[in-house]
């Protein structure tokens, strides 16, 4: 289990680059917006949108995890 936050990036209503770690997204997200400034694409700035999922709350199921439970094997 991560002790880590993840992102994910959306242009517009798609998915760009899920599941990414603080630092990847962070790189991720300055050349997006520097692209949709410099060159001609179909976005713009504002279409650009990301999702933080911190640590506690990935996989959305809820409830406690114990990792001292013997294999079931």
């Amino acid at each position: 289990m991560s002790d880590e936050t993840i992102y994910h990036i959306y242009a517009k209503d798609r998915c760009l680059y899920p599941c990414l770690k603080e630092e990847e997204f962070e790189i991720k997200w300055a050349e997006l917006k520097a692209m949709v400034g410099l060159m001609k694409t179909d976005y713009t700035e504002d279409d650009l949108a990301f999702v933080e999922c911190p640590a506690d709350n990935v996989g959305g199921a809820g409830g406690s995890f114990d990792d001292n439970l013997e294999p079931s094997y």
